[in-house]
């Protein structure tokens, strides 16, 4: 281990909670809507957490941190590009109606 290990859990920490939270909620958005987006949304994000994660552990467990890095980067970069196509991807939503009668 070396003086940054601790810093590096730290923010890898941060990146898992936040990252997690916003990839939950996408999910959540997205089975309430059927949007295409926001699933893309929480996929990267997800792939972004997955990455931070693979990478500590890398660190940590394996003692490098050229692997880690390599491994969270590789992950962020191909997390940036889900949610770079949940930008242009098409969306389709369902939209239900429901219709009540007063007496």
């Amino acid at each position: 281990m070396n003086e940054y290990s601790l810093l590096i859990a730290v923010a890898n920490t941060a990146t898992l909670l936040t990252g997690g939270a916003v990839a939950l909620l996408a999910y959540r958005a997205f089975r309430r809507t059927g949007s295409g987006a926001l699933r893309a949304v929480a996929v990267g994000f997800g792939f972004i957490v997955v990455g931070s994660l693979g990478g500590a552990i890398a660190h940590l467990f394996g003692g490098s941190v050229a692997l880690g890095v390599t491994i969270q980067s590789s992950f962020t970069a191909g997390g940036f590009m889900i949610l770079l196509y949940s930008l242009y991807a098409k969306t389709t939503t369902t939209t239900t109606v429901t219709l009540r009668r007063s007496d």
